[in-house]
């Protein structure tokens, strides 16, 4: 995309829709048990979880929750053990899919995600075959005057900020995003969200009819229980978005 934006506002309001129904929620919380289960529970100690339990403070989940799930990642409380996945593939115009799992059941998993690419023009791929066109990075996505943001921004640690439809994209190393989100909120600059994100290293521009195509096929896999996020390569130019909404 023209940035990281259009495709992180997507995400953003399928999040909020995800929420009303509950499927958002339960997603944040496997991914705080599944980083307490690797990397201990003391948040000041694992950037891992730190960022996870940040992200689910952002779309609302219950201080409670967000507890219990940290102690059944650490097993003080009973709890599932996830396995971590990734699957790769093309979806309609060529677009790269990278797509990660948390699941207590890989070969449900496996074939969930095959059915939603071969139902939605796409086609899984071999490990590796689409993995090396993205980059993890810290994103997060600000409101703010532009000195401030950068100022705030590079001193917290920041690689690029970027101008994104009235909003500031700011990039980072993976292990900085919560410094860098600590910076920015201490000049009182409105984090919209922030997360270690999955980023294409080229993109792929699609017309209407297959925009249309892959955000079909991303609706499918984001509704499986088993997918944690899907990372995606697509370009949708503007009056192209406005078209198919």
């Amino acid at each position: 995309m023209a940035g990281h934006s259009k495709w992180a506002n997507i995400k953003h309001r399928k999040g909020r829709q995800d929420a009303a129904r509950g499927k958002l929620f339960a997603k944040l919380i496997r991914a705080i048990e599944s980083a307490a289960r690797t990397g201990g529970g003391d948040i000041q100690a694992n950037p891992t979880l730190a960022t996870a339990v940040q992200k689910a403070k952002d779309a609302s989940v219950p201080k409670d929750n967000i507890e219990r799930a940290i102690a059944r990642g650490t097993g003080d409380l009973e709890g599932v053990t996830y396995e971590e996945a990734w699957y790769e593939g093309y979806g309609p115009g060529g677009v790269a899919l990278y797509v990660h799992i948390l699941t207590d059941n890989r070969n449900r998993a496996a074939s969930d995600v095959r059915s939603a690419f071969s139902k939605n023009g796409g086609s899984l791929g071999e490990p590796g075959s689409v993995g090396y066109l993205f980059e993890q990075k810290g994103y997060l996505l600000v409101v703010g005057g532009e000195d401030e943001v950068l100022m705030a921004a590079l001193e917290g640690g920041a690689e690029d900020v970027r101008a994104a439809e009235g909003q500031w994209e700011v990039i980072s190393q993976p292990g900085d995003v919560m410094q860098v989100r600590a910076a920015l909120e201490a000049e009182d600059i409105e984090v919209v969200q922030s997360e270690v994100t999955q980023m294409p290293t080229t993109t792929v521009v699609l017309d209407a009819t297959k925009a249309r195509s892959i955000l079909r096929l991303l609706d499918a896999l984001e509704d499986l229980d088993d997918v944690q996020d899907v990372y995606a390569n697509f370009d949708i130019p503007d009056e192209v978005l406005a078209e198919v909404g």
